[in-house]
């Protein structure tokens, strides 16, 4: 927004503050300054000018000899080529030494050897247009015609060049900032000075607006309200030079008397109006209504758009003529020969607008502002305020009466006025008096302890919204810096993020990577893996839009996602890798629907650890039993695992806690390792980190060293082939009860001595007593119970 500072005095008096102070505390308390432009500043020594004799050159046809009274003592004399200039003109003088737009500079020269101590300007030379300046000549010199021009007045004042603008970032929030009278009611506000307000008022010519048209609204709920005069009579012609040049100044070009008036209205009170030309409109009706499908519509900028139903239109009897809120159209638009005009004032729904706007691509400044929120009881001020003007520029006769359609007024929010909480919100101390004062400023009105916002304000809803505004006049920068209060708490991680944590720390000090990889993957990364077909892993999330198959679905085991890093290393010509991830995985629940009974997946935490090139399966099974006693858990088993298609099947073990199956672990089944671009051994593993959770135990128990000394003795014991060492080792720990230190497995033997299908698995059992001395007694006790139970549970003997 625009902000002429000369238009700005006409409301609030602004002289003793300079343009730098007035930008800071504009930006202060709110209406943010992007920049400002002194006009004119690079117009320098350029005056009025009376020509008093026009000789020709004695040296040059194309040349003549001016002698020009610029307000000095002598006049001066100017060698010009221009055909348009006469004796008695006024004319624009750049006396030398001078300066123009463009940085371009007058000196004093000679001229076919005549000296011309100046140069006469043109409107281009100016910076000026045709617009700006309807009577010149595009390519002669502008002959001024300004009333009571006096010789060697500064042209900047003549033409009013001479203006400061100041061009505000205007928020969303704030439509109504959008006008000069908007902004002249912050400034008012913000240097504490009186505002005038001027109130329209017309005269009238006589007649009835009803004689000429009458209005009806089809959408209420997107046409708020419309209101409507009529002008007979009218006189198109160029605006006055006042008008144009604040069209000028703001922003907007001037075009005609009459468009001029609705440009300079909606400039000062921030409500878009429209001009119709009465003879172009079929009947005397104009209805608001919705757009038919596929409508065509020619706007003013001679465009034809195809239109849909859910767009507004403002039609006579049988067309379209303008598109609401957006832009008039072509078929009625203000020509030189119209003689009756209908002036509309109305407030669109600006969802509907910005709708519109962009689905045709026609951004205008009307949309800008209708498309934020425009209020509806400023709709008459305009009217009032064009019709004024048309009054005062004599462009026409106002006819007597107003089309008002309206459903009425919105009721205003009234909220609570609470000085303390205000106080304590904002972290200052001012008085209820003050806050009264400041709302009362701004239109706020204040009765019976609340606050009550005007009708273009719907930004102010609520308490902090009154405690904003109370704020931002205050000054932000008033505001003292207080300490956070109420007490402080220490940050720390939860017990998942805990546990991730030290998992990531004992991967990486037994010498893994750590990776991260997509949560969405592709159907096929099951079957890669072996994943039978009714395998419950396969039972995965359907990602509704997915990139393309490769991420179509969310993973429900990190096992593939592990190999494909595995892989992608050994295509590199990597000879070892070793890796791991903390990672997501998503379990739909159970039941009907995407998401089972239209709940969100599960999403357990999942470590998956593996590698090639060096290790074995019993790396990395102490990979796993590391882990293990990392969570505190000591009463977890493996057992052997044939069936699971991803694992070598007999290279490939569960890991039990309990009944509760937290994980798998082995080498990778030849068939799948191939898949994957494998042709040695390669190992992996994946554990239910979250579901481990539960069985964690994080506190130690401090044991003193033994006080007295153990007894080790040794049992070897054949067993089939297929026959587990844990097996044989828990039914020991068993027996063997409290005095039990540790079992170790030290000998596994096959060999000629045994029969086929046999092995031997030998122990070293270390018992201790932790108050006594154990006895020979004590052991052979211990023993005799230990072979029993193995004998009895397992049908093993002792070798």
């Amino acid at each position: 927004m625009k902000l002429p500072i000369e238009w700005l005095n006409e409301f609030v008096n602004t002289d003793g503050i300079g343009i730098k102070e007035y930008c800071d505390r504009m930006t202060d308390t709110g209406s943010k300054v992007e920049e400002y432009e002194i006009l004119g500043a690079d117009v320098e020594n350029v005056v009025v000018g009376h020509v008093l004799s026009v000789e020709r050159h004695p040296d040059a046809d194309k040349l003549v000899v001016c002698s020009v009274d610029v307000g000095e003592d002598a006049p001066r004399q100017i060698v010009t080529a221009a055909t348009n200039v006469f004796p008695g003109a006024y004319v624009p003088v750049a006396k030398a030494p001078a300066n123009l737009p463009g940085g371009i500079k007058i000196k004093s020269g000679k001229l076919r050897g005549v000296l011309s101590e100046g140069m006469f300007c043109s409107i281009a030379e100016l910076d000026l247009t045709l617009n700006d300046m309807p009577d010149a000549i595009e390519d002669g010199i502008l002959i001024l015609n300004e009333p009571d021009m006096k010789p060697g007045t500064d042209i900047r004042d003549l033409l009013r060049l001479n203006d400061t603008v100041v061009e505000f970032e205007i928020t969303p929030n704030r439509p109504d900032c959008l006008s000069v009278i908007g902004l002249a009611r912050e400034t008012a506000v913000s240097f504490d000075r009186p505002a005038v307000w001027h109130t329209p008022t017309v005269k009238g010519a006589g007649g009835d607006v009803r004689d000429y048209i009458s209005v009806e609204v089809k959408n209420s709920e997107l046409c708020r309200r419309y209101t409507a005069r009529a002008v007979k009579n009218v006189k198109i012609a160029p605006s006055p030079l006042w008008l144009r040049m604040r069209l000028r100044a703001a922003g907007v070009r001037p075009i005609n008397n009459v468009v001029d008036i609705t440009n300079y209205v909606m400039l000062e009170y921030g409500q878009p109006m429209h001009a119709f030309d009465y003879a172009c409109l079929d009947g005397k009706q104009i209805v608001v209504r919705n757009a038919e499908a596929d409508e065509i519509f020619k706007s003013l900028d001679d465009k034809d758009h195809t239109l849909s139903p859910d767009m507004l239109v403002i039609a006579d009897e049988k067309k379209a003529v303008a598109l609401a809120g957006v832009m008039g159209g072509a078929n009625s638009e203000i020509k030189d020969t119209t003689t009756t005009v209908i002036f509309e004032s109305a407030c669109f729904l600006g969802s509907s607008v910005r709708t519109t706007s962009r689905a045709l691509g026609m951004r205008t400044e009307s949309s800008g502002r209708f498309e934020k929120g425009l209020d509806a009881e400023n709709t008459m001020p305009a009217v009032m305020r064009a019709c004024e003007l048309i009054e005062m520029l004599g462009a026409g006769e106002v006819v007597d009466g107003v089309i008002d359609v309206y459903g009425g007024k919105r009721a205003l929010p009234e909220i609570p006025l609470n000085a303390a909480e205000i106080n304590h919100f904002l972290g200052i101390s001012v008085s209820e008096e003050y806050m009264t004062g400041v709302l009362e400023s701004l239109d706020i009105k204040v009765k019976d302890g609340k606050a009550v916002p005007p009708s273009f304000r719907e930004d102010v809803q609520c308490m902090n919204d009154i405690a904003e505004e109370i704020a931002r006049i205050y000054g932000y920068n008033k505001i003292a810096s207080t300490p956070f209060s109420g007490a402080m708490r220490t940050g720390s991680f939860t017990p998942r993020q805990a546990l991730r944590n030290q998992i990531t720390d004992r991967l990486l000090g037994l010498g893994l990577s750590e990776i991260c990889t997509y949560s969405f993957i592709s159907p096929k990364y099951y079957d890669k893996i072996g994943l039978a077909p009714d395998d419950s892993r396969r039972k995965c999330v359907v990602i509704s839009n997915p990139l393309g198959e490769e991420t179509s679905v969310m993973r429900t085991t990190l096992l593939p996602c592990l190999m494909e890093a595995l892989s992608h290393n050994i295509s590199y010509h990597n000879e070892q890798a070793a890796l791991f991830e903390n990672g997501i995985v998503y379990l739909p629940q159970e039941g009907a629907g995407r998401f089972g009974t239209g709940e969100l997946p599960l999403e357990p935490l999942h470590t998956s650890f593996g590698f090639y090139g060096s290790g074995d399966f019993y790396t990395l099974k102490g990979i796993m039993t590391s882990l293990l006693s990392l969570m505190g858990i000591e009463n977890a088993s493996f057992t052997a695992c044939s069936d699971d298609p991803t694992f070598h099947p007999g290279r490939c073990a569960t890991v039990k806690i309990g009944d509760f199956l937290c994980g798998k672990l082995g080498q990778i089944h030849p068939t799948v390792a191939a898949a994957y671009g494998f042709s040695a051994p390669v190992y992996a593993a994946e554990i239910d980190t979250e579901g481990m959770m539960p069985y964690c135990c994080y506190e130690k128990e401090y044991k003193p060293l033994p006080k007295y000394p153990a007894i080790t003795r040794d049992y070897a014991f054949v067993c089939d082939e297929d026959t587990e060492a844990g097996a044989i080792e828990a039914v020991m720990k068993k027996a063997v009860g409290k005095l039990l230190e540790s079992i170790t497995v030290f000998d596994v033997y096959r060999g000629s001595q045994l029969p086929e299908g046999k092995k031997s698995i030998a122990f070293g059992v270390t018992m201790r007593a932790l108050d006594r001395t154990l006895t020979d007694a004590d052991a052979d006790k211990a023993e005799k119970k230990l072979l029993h139970c193995v004998e009895a549970e397992l049908g093993l003997t002792l070798r």
